[in-house]
């Protein structure tokens, strides 16, 4: 019997996936448990395995292409099997999508006077086309450069929109990043959409662009265009993460009451510290941001009130400081955890933190590996940022934005004197967290910074 393949639900605020490649063509043999495919999901790239054996006879999505959850995708049966009712429920359901969708909406009733086209006269439907091609087709002045879309289409059909070229999302920024012209590919996809493939074809200089433009030496094209024309633009569909991230936005600085503490911290005997470590024992590569991990929790152990979280008519504190440790990575961010960061050594936390951080930049964190941190950093010292706020990651309480470390002057003993300053910011939860409890938290954390051996003590 034909084992249907659905696109599953691989971490907890999935909704929908997006089919990064498949690693199984049809017609290949197929075990169950096998890899059968890569899936996009908001926070990381993920293999779904098969849950049946035979033969995968037909797939349905294909690569750079999303579907939400228990949707059907492909379709694993015997190399005899009729699977024509399985795709033929697939056709059903599509069709039945479509004439929802293009379904007019009811107008309201015209007055007397009013002239109302039918569909009996002839003239309606060619006025109908006429109108929608006005719409569509842009003036040639403001034609997009290469927009994109994920407007799915039957193989063998067109494929394209007027001004307009179907392209994977995976497809479109690959070519952004290796400098291609969209418009110079010739996409092998359903309906000629561009694919991950036609772009790594055209970077290896296995395929020639569709219109190749040749100049000589030292000749230069001057692009004329008068200002007052609208730029060209090219529409690059979101990947999931993108609108998770714009989902989770949504739900934090707008219902959590955010409030805003800052202080500057001495970082010249946290500097020593870290260099002296490392020069004892150079494989541990302690980092600045290490020390700044071990420091927070070791601040959250002496105040349990900022380790919590709202929980609509309760508030949560935590026993152990799991620490979120914001990562940029291509298309968004991802704050990858150190579990239980108050019992684990700074070697240990330094360790863990390239391990976590690689695996996040090539997207292969599991869901439990940043889902569930119970207080978050952010830093953008190393981009030479002084200081930022930073965005509430809910359920948490609070989040620490770290600016860059630099030298400044600084009064001491009414004396001028050059030390390394370093400005953080939390932000705060109100609903868990009042000002006097975040201010303390604050003092605890700038005082064990500024006096490293509060961690052995």
């Amino acid at each position: 019997m034909a084992t249907k393949v659905i696109m599953p639900k691989l971490s907890p605020t999935m909704e929908e996936g997006q089919l990064s490649r498949w690693l199984k063509k049809e017609g290949d043999k197929v075990s169950m448990g096998e890899p059968l495919a890569e899936i996009d999901t908001d926070k990381a790239t993920m293999e779904m395995q098969a849950l049946g054996n035979g033969v995968l006879r037909k797939i349905l999505i294909h690569d750079g292409e999303s579907a939400p959850l228990g949707q059907l995708i492909a379709v694993i049966g015997e190399p005899d099997e009729d699977i024509s009712a399985l795709l033929s429920e697939v056709g059903s359901a599509e069709s039945s999508k479509a004439a929802s969708q293009a379904k007019p909406a009811e107008k309201p009733s015209s007055s007397p006077g009013e002239e109302k086209e039918t569909s009996d006269s002839p003239e309606a439907p060619a006025k109908s086309k006429a109108a929608d091609t006005a719409k569509i087709e842009p003036s040639p002045k403001s034609e997009p450069a290469a927009s994109a879309t994920t407007q799915s289409s039957s193989p063998g059909g067109n494929g394209t929109q007027r001004g307009r070229l179907i392209v994977s999302p995976l497809a479109a920024r690959m070519a952004a990043e290796s400098g291609i012209d969209l418009r110079s590919i010739t996409g092998s996809g359903p309906g000629g959409r561009i694919i991950k493939r036609d772009v790594e074809e055209l970077v290896a200089g296995k395929a020639a662009p569709a219109a190749a433009a040749t100049a000589d030496v030292g000749q230069r094209t001057v692009m004329q265009q008068s200002p007052v024309e609208p730029s060209a633009y090219r529409d690059v569909p979101a990947s999931e993460m993108r609108r998770t991230i714009a989902k989770r936005l949504v739900t934090s600085l707008g219902p959590i009451p955010h409030f805003f503490l800052t202080t500057e911290i001495a970082m010249d005997r946290a500097a020593e510290m870290r260099s002296s470590v490392n020069a004892l024992d150079p494989e541990l590569k302690i980092s600045v941001n290490d020390i700044i991990i071990k420091v927070a929790a070791s601040a959250l152990r002496q105040h349990p009130q900022v380790n919590a979280s709202f929980q609509d008519k309760m508030v949560r504190y935590y026993e152990h400081a799991d620490i979120g440790v914001a990562v940029a990575i291509e298309d968004g961010l991802i704050t990858p955890i150190v579990r239980s960061a108050d019992q684990k050594s700074l070697g240990q936390i330094a360790s863990e933190v390239r391990d976590l951080a690689g695996r996040a930049r090539n997207r292969k964190l599991r869901p439990e590996e940043f889902l569930g941190a119970t207080f978050s950093i952010s830093n953008l010292g190393m981009f030479g940022i002084d200081e930022f706020t930073a965005v509430i990651n809910p359920p948490e309480g609070a989040i620490l934005a770290v600016g860059a470390m630099a030298p400044k002057p600084v009064v001491r003993d009414n004396e001028i004197v050059i030390r390394q300053m370093m400005r953080v910011t939390m932000s705060c939860d109100h609903r868990v967290i009042d000002g006097a409890t975040g201010a303390k938290f604050l003092q605890t954390f700038k005082k064990i910074l500024e006096n490293p051996l509060f961690l052995v003590v």
